[in-house]
């Protein structure tokens, strides 16, 4: 017996994953096929628990909305979450492949919208579900808890909030570490990627509307044009990054939307700025949200506007933080057993995630990994001048899907084995 305890526990923790992937590519390309917008992942949500169900974790579902929580106990010792996402994007598939989807949905303001997996959860999923399948068939080689989380309201930064308010930490174990992976689109696929400290930006979503006064486009000395306003706006808002933040602290101001007025002779009475705020640094995002509203009042008083600009800020989140000590437990367990030149760090990004937010709950720390997931001879091209590569959220991104997938699933699975307790 002690014999062959030990033949199993030189076995790679990696044996079989080759031999369960098709089952995981036939639940990506479902996944795929049959996306579903933010906190409606009734399907996909579903799905995951059925997957869990039979690999024989215990399993709620209906957890924040359509949250999924699995949970495999397997004695005493840590507890590690393992995070997926499930929702989708409001975006057109324009990949050409033969499972592209053709799904649509209506959208909080009631409009019907094409939605894609633009953004590769359906790969995380599937990634997430090969982990969960290689950690059930070898807990003779670890001790402690498994909390698996599907994860809904992702893409809206909903989702997290939504499951710990909803008892997740009171109601399941409480994790000594949270786990994640995302897929990056401009990363060679086969490689993980992590980013000490900081690793994405914190984000809030600025709705700013400009008040005037209308009238005649020919008369524009009767009206207090809001659309002057707005343009001068938007011009000094630039000055919160180049002129009035630390040059060594990163941020952006990016006004995405702005909207005003009906008819080329017609002065509007109001126009509308849709700005999305990033940083890492805490206190450069409050300034930079103090200076958006100092601006915009200054710009409409300088104006003689008839009052104040209405400024209001939502879908709000903090930056996420990837434990140093962390990733360098996680990157040297990694290293051994997929090779140290395929788990690098690279640099930090200005995208939002709400994974950090689990870690932040619990108060332990967490690391969310990247896996490439580019073509790696396409990526090769792109480097060289050719092609550029789609990007997340656009119509035309799909992962070099077994790379992606086996990649993602394989950091899943080390990282939880080096973390949990051994017999």
């Amino acid at each position: 017996m002690p014999a062959l305890l030990a033949l199993i526990l030189a076995a790679s923790p990696l044996d079989g994953l080759d031999q369960i992937y098709p089952q995981l590519d036939a639940l990506y390309v479902d996944l795929h096929k049959s996306p579903e917008l933010s906190m409606k992942e009734q399907h996909t949500s579903a799905r995951m628990a059925e997957e869990l169900r039979k690999l024989g974790y215990e399993v709620t579902t209906g957890v924040g909305g359509t949250g999924v929580v699995g949970v495999l106990r397997n004695g005493k010792g840590p507890t590690v979450l393992l995070r997926t996402e499930l929702d989708a994007l409001p975006i057109e598939e324009k990949t050409g492949l033969p499972f592209a989807s053709t799904a649509t949905a209506v959208n909080p303001a009631g409009q019907t919208v094409p939605v894609m997996h633009a953004c590769g959860h359906d790969a995380h999923m599937a990634g997430w579900t090969g982990a969960a399948a290689l950690l059930a068939r070898q807990k003779a080689s670890w001790r402690g808890t498994l909390l698996m989380i599907g994860q809904p309201g992702e893409e809206t930064v909903q989702g997290a909030r939504a499951m710990i308010a909803d008892g997740l930490f009171s109601r399941f174990p409480k994790p000594d570490f949270s786990v994640a992976v995302h897929d990056s689109s401009d990363l060679p696929a086969g490689k993980v990627y992590v980013v000490p400290g900081f690793t994405m930006a914190s984000v809030d979503s600025v709705d700013l509307t400009i008040f005037g006064r209308g009238g005649h486009g020919a008369k524009p000395n009767t009206t207090v044009d809001p659309v002057v306003i707005a343009s001068r706006t938007v011009l000094a808002l630039q000055t919160l990054v180049s002129r009035e933040k630390d040059p060594l602290e990163p941020a952006v101001v990016t006004v995405g939307s702005i909207h005003g007025g009906t008819k080329y002779n017609i002065i509007p009475d109001e126009v509308k700025l849709q700005i999305t705020v990033r940083a890492y640094n805490p206190e450069v995002r409050k300034l930079l949200l103090a200076g958006i509203e100092r601006i915009a009042k200054a710009e409409a008083a300088a104006a003689r506007a008839p009052k104040e600009p209405l400024m209001k800020i939502s879908e709000s989140q903090d930056a996420t933080y990837n434990d140093p000590a962390l990733v360098q437990r996680l990157s040297a367990a990694l290293g051994k057993q997929l090779g140290a030149d395929n788990v690098k760090e690279t640099r930090p990004e200005m995208v939002a995630e709400d994974f950090g937010e689990f870690g932040r709950a619990a108060g332990a720390p967490s690391i969310l990994w990247r896996v490439g997931a580019a073509e790696p001879a396409k990526f090769e091209a792109a480097m060289k001048g050719g092609a550029p590569l789609p990007s997340l959220h656009s119509s035309g991104f799909a992962p070099d899907r077994e790379r992606t997938i086996k990649t993602a699933a394989s950091t899943l699975t080390l990282s939880a084995l080096e973390l949990l307790g051994k017999p």
